[in-house]
């Protein structure tokens, strides 16, 4: 974005914010917080999560519908309340922390009742978050929608579903799945689709934790605040959860429409901006030049798809040991000479799997240290 459009950008949004009360933004957030489940042990952190997200969104002149440890009928109550808001809403907000999982690449999102034992129980006992989401992007085609999804964690409900499934077991996939958003929205997950989010260990997660930090600084853009807020992640899980987002925006969205970066309002729309103005602005460019870095984003991904392929393999190499012991028990309680020597061309096959798997380990662990020193993280404590 040049200086020029930087300028344009921010100082109509300074002038937006000094309309009288009647043409002010009308802004509106859904926020969740399920963390006493019925059927699986409590979660620590979503209802801290949701409380907190929600004082911050007042803070920015949102108006919230807060719900806490809904079940599946206060939740349904929820959305129907969000849903009648939304028709005049200029700018919506979607924020959950809970269970959630993904089933034939559909995420749902679980009220604190749900069972899910069989397939069916889906539409029945989860909420669908295609649903939801079709109600924010509903005749608001022109409107801006931000989703913020803190809900990767490791799911009990799930892996009950899935076992009860037989063969479409695969279809319950973990994390959750990567959602094609209409024009104006913008989605955030807690980490990368298909990964498992942290619970954290303090009053709330890692990521509401950055989110909620970042997005009370006035001025900030989405853009360059998820940007600080998935930094503040890597560093506080030692670079295992990424958050991911996907963007159709059509512009800049900020959460504080009332301060501009350089923290003066205009006085009159035909104003043109104050020296120190104009070089906060320049300041604030450079600064977007460089969060903005691609080679850094690229880093990012590249550290993350290292470290969970070192883990496949490290888990396969584990099966595959076992496998040798299974094999040797067996040949063990054999007296055929040529079982014996069927045994030894299976464990030789097995071993050169490992073999190959420890040269790929090697190559990754040294791609790995690199990347984390490109990007200023902290070393893996224990690596194999």
């Amino acid at each position: 974005m040049s200086l020029v459009h930087l300028i344009g950008t921010l100082f109509a949004v300074c002038v937006i914010a000094i309309q009288p009360a009647g043409a002010a933004e009308k802004r509106i957030a859904l926020v969740i917080g399920n963390a006493t489940y019925a059927n699986a042990a409590p979660l620590t952190n979503p209802a801290n999560d949701a409380q907190d997200m929600a004082a911050a969104l007042k803070r920015a002149g949102f108006e919230v519908i807060l719900g806490l440890d809904t079940d599946k009928r206060t939740f349904d109550g929820k959305i129907r309340e969000f849903a009648r808001a939304l028709e005049a809403a200029d700018a919506a907000v979607l924020f959950y922390a809970g269970h959630g999982l993904q089933v034939g690449g559909r995420n749902y999102l679980v009220p604190v009742d749900a069972k899910l034992v069989s397939e069916r129980d889906l539409d029945f006992d989860a909420i669908s978050l295609d649903f939801v989401m079709r109600q924010m992007e509903l005749g608001r085609e022109t409107k801006a929608n931000v989703v913020f999804l803190d809900a990767c964690r490791d799911n009990p409900l799930a892996r009950n579903l899935a076992r009860t499934m037989g063969t479409r077991s695969a279809a319950v996939g973990q994390g959750l799945a990567q959602v094609q958003t209409g024009v104006g929205t913008f989605i955030s997950y807690s980490t990368q689709p298909g990964n498992v989010a942290l619970d954290g260990q303090g009053r709330n997660s890692p990521f509401t934790s950055a989110l909620v930090k970042h997005l009370d600084s006035p001025g900030r853009t989405l853009t360059s605040l998820m940007i600080d807020v998935r930094r503040d992640v890597l560093a506080i899980t030692g670079g295992k959860q990424v958050p991911w987002d996907h963007s159709a925006l059509t512009g800049e969205f900020y959460f504080h429409l009332a301060s501009a970066p350089g923290g003066k309002i205009p006085r009159a729309a035909n104003e043109a901006p104050s020296a120190d103005v104009r070089q906060r602005l320049e300041q604030l460019e450079e600064e977007l030049k460089k969060k903005s870095d691609p080679q850094h984003t690229g880093k990012v991904v590249e550290l993350a798809q290292a470290r969970e392929r070192l883990r496949q393999l490290d888990e396969a190499n584990k099966a595959d040991q076992q496998q040798i012991f299974d094999v040797q028990y067996a040949s063990a309680r054999s007296t055929e000479t040529t079982s014996r020597n069927n045994t030894s061309m299976e464990i030789g096959k097995i071993q050169m799997r490992i073999g190959r798997r420890v040269q790929e380990m090697k190559k990754l662990r040294e791609r790995i240290a690199e990347l984390e020193k490109d990007l200023g993280l902290p070393a893996q404590a224990a690596r194999k």
